[in-house]
């Protein structure tokens, strides 16, 4: 009968250890800078890396995002380039480098600026990231997810027609001021499609 005795308070004392035993800790969810490890935060830390280095190659580039603890592979990097409109722009001693075009259309483009290559380039981008749209006479408000207002700020900058005089970003809103209301509204519908 004593040897039972054991057995009882072995398993008793075993369910105490595994209530006692910590909950599994999740893994961190942001970089070595303190940034979330999203697609906006990586697209981002793209946009700072093309503006702040001289970047020559997408393997420099995966580098450089390394160092900011951002793992991408060199599919992702490529797509990440393509959707952000970033160009291999001739530096003044021959070589090239990559550059966001900031006027938002190819520059190749003989005529300018193209409003339907503008927007489609920035779907691309936006899309997943504008999660509602509201007007009110030459203002568009538009809600996104956490954190991903400030850059949807700056690629509607970059890449809106003459329409937007400007957009002011908080962490998830962004206010854009249009021209007229006509052009508020358009700009709306255009934002709504990409909900």
């Amino acid at each position: 009968m004593s040897s039972q005795m054991p057995s009882a308070q072995a398993s008793t004392s075993d369910a105490q250890d595994a209530q006692a035993s910590p909950a599994p800790v999740k893994p961190d969810v942001t970089t070595a800078s303190g940034r979330p490890v999203t697609r906006t935060a990586r697209l981002s830390a793209i946009e700072h890396a093309l503006t702040t280095h001289v970047v020559t190659s997408q393997a420099q580039l995966a580098q450089l995002l390394r160092a900011d603890g951002f793992e991408v592979t060199q599919a992702t990097l490529s797509r990440d380039l393509d959707e952000m409109n970033a160009v291999k722009m001739r530096m003044p001693d021959g070589s090239t480098a990559y550059a966001i075009n900031e006027t938002g259309f190819d520059v190749t483009m003989p005529n300018g600026y193209d409003d339907a290559r503008a927007k489609a380039q920035m779907a691309k981008v936006l899309v997943g990231l504008v999660t509602s749209v509201a007007r009110a006479f030459n203002q568009v408000v538009v809600h996104t997810n956490s954190g991903a207002a400030q850059y949807v700020g700056s690629i509607i900058d970059r890449n809106s027609s003459d329409d937007v005089l400007g957009t002011i970003a908080g962490d998830d809103t962004i206010l854009l001021i249009c021209t007229d209301a006509a052009s508020a509204q358009s700009i709306a519908q255009w934002l709504l499609s990409l909900t």
